[in-house]
Parts: structure tokens; sequence; C-alpha cells
């Protein structure tokens, strides 16, 4: 499997252009299910596991890989479905995302197939709000779920949503007059419901929407139609990873849009590696937050309110 992963200069390569890897693979039958190629750190066949007692119940143990011990979970039973019955003869998806690593085992990798964001759609609206599907799209004629491995790792791990007492001291006081708001665009429920509760303890508004090309429409809607809604937008909040549209093309398209051109774009996302930087300063971004640390968020998010309040106010004394 050492040959399944391009090097991560080349997959470099398609970021900005709307553009991904997905790593295809099965689980308990012939269904494939895939997640993109720059969460995957390698692949392997299932190594020794060491059981830790009390752990979550998807939790087959943790692995010891290059000095260090990563939870192994069966992506299988996470999802609802029936556990791997030989993890030996398995394969583990050793994954970093949400400044975490862990390896997901599953029954068999098929392959990596490029593909453009477009092609990735939305999941059925009959999916639910329970669903673990974050996108779909095909190959060879046949269904490929996306897994919504931040939801996954949410539930058997958990994550800390609540924002510092030492941070929330900085909120000030919420002017009805001058409210600025917030566009969040991501296409897991899991993360737009974190930021979303982030927010709530700023007293922020928020106007969330769930791919890049659906903040792009809402953008241009405001720009045309509701001038001052746009006005009064502090910052666009987006994830990398969505579909239809990416968040590196939708910062692209914001730039290159003279309506829209000064808006703060701060690009949250859960992938991990130095690249992301450089394609902040490629495509245009402000700022670039790894998830999820809610301290780190509502300090960026207080910063760019505080500074649009003070535009607006001036203007509107002005």
């Amino acid at each position: 499997m050492s040959t399944v992963l391009a090097s991560v200069d080349q997959r470099t390569q398609l970021a900005g252009h709307n553009r991904l890897e997905v790593l295809m693979f099965t689980l308990d039958g012939r269904q494939r299910f895939g997640i993109n190629v720059f969460k995957i750190q390698e692949v392997i066949q299932c190594p020794a596991l060491t059981e830790v007692p009390q752990s979550h119940r998807v939790v087959r143990g943790v692995a010891h890989l290059r000095g260090k011990t990563i939870p192994v979970l069966d992506l299988g039973m996470a999802i609802g479905r029936r556990p791997l019955q030989e993890p030996r003869e398995a394969f583990v998806i050793v994954t970093e995302f949400n400044r975490s690593t862990q390896g997901f085992l599953v029954r068999m990798v098929d392959r990596i197939v490029n593909m453009n964001w477009e092609q990735i759609l939305p999941p059925p609206n009959g999916a639910g709000k329970d669903s673990y599907l974050t996108a779909v799209t095909r190959v060879d004629d046949e269904l490929v779920e996306i897994i919504d491995v931040e939801k996954v790792l949410a539930e058997v791990i958990g994550m800390d949503e609540n924002i510092s007492e030492e941070v929330l001291a900085g909120v000030g006081a919420v002017e009805h007059e001058c409210r600025p708001h917030i566009l969040v665009a991501d296409d897991s429920m899991v993360a737009r419901n974190q930021i979303k509760r982030t927010l709530d303890q700023l007293n922020i508004d928020a106007t969330l929407v769930s791919d890049g090309r659906k903040a792009l429409e809402q953008l241009q809607q405001w720009a045309e139609h509701d001038p001052d809604r746009l006005r009064d937008l502090a910052m666009v909040i987006s994830d990398v990873e969505m579909p239809e549209m990416d968040g590196y093309t939708l910062t692209t398209r914001i730039r290159t849009s003279p309506e829209l051109a000064g808006l703060y774009v701060l690009l949250h996302t859960s992938l991990s590696g130095v690249f992301n930087h450089a394609m902040v300063e490629k495509v245009g971004a402000d700022e670039f937050i790894a998830k999820f640390k809610p301290d780190l968020l509502a300090t960026s998010v207080l910063k760019q309110v505080n500074q649009t309040r003070q535009e607006v106010g001036g203007s509107t004394a002005g």
C-alpha cells in the first residue's frame, strides 16, 4: 500500500483548482465509500491491536506506529454497520485531521480517483440529521458515499466546545443598531453546529450554508438585493473540503468579484499540513485555523467583529 498515496507536493497541485483525490474503500459489503486523500497519512495492513479497557465500543484497540500510539476505530461500526470480524485481514487508513491522528479499520481499499469538486454532491435530502454522509459521487456508474469522519471522531473521542472564561471576558455588549453577522460554509453538520455554538457564546448571529457554491450564491444575493446586509458582514468562515465548490475556489471567486473582494475570509479546516498556509496566501484568504479549537476561533472572530463594528459605526456616524 506504500504506492497508494501520492506525494504531498503532487496532491497540493490539485488544491485551488476545485479538484481533489478520493480514496475508495469497502466496509462490510460491496458498497464503496470514500475519504479525501488530504486527510490520509498512510494505508497499512491492520497491525496487532492492543485492547483498551472501557474504551468506546467502536475502538478496536490501539496500534503502535512509528513511535506513536493511535486509536483504531472500526469505521463500519461507527456508522451503524456490522463490525469487521477479522481485523488482521483488514486495512487501516491512518488519518490526520481536527488536530488528531487515528486509524479507521476498513475491509478493503480500492483505489484513488481524481475528481472535480463539482462531481461531489451533497447527500440526498432524505438522508436526515443522523446520517454519516457528508457527500456522494458516482464512479464507474456506482454510487460512492463520502463519510463524515468529523462526525465519527466527535462522537467517539468528543471535543470541548466551550470557550474559556478568559476569552469570553473580551465579549462586549451587542449593539442592536450595529450588529455584524458571519457567513459560515461547511459541509459537515457537526462542524457547522460546533461553529454555531461558538458564535452563540459570543452573541454573534450567523448564516449557515453547506457548501461553497451556496455561500457564493448567498453573497451575490446580498450584493444585489441587500447591500446593507453585506456591509454588516464581519467575515466569511469557510471549510476547505466541500461539495460542488471547495473553500479555496470560493475564496478565489470572492477576491475576483468587485462587490465581494473586500470581505474577510477565514479558512477553517480539518486538514493539517504546511501546504494550507501556502494556499491561504495563494488564493487570498486572510487567515487559516485548523479545526477545532473554540478559543482560537473565538479570538479571531472577536477581533474581526470588533473591527467591523468600528468601521460600520464610523460610516454611520459619517
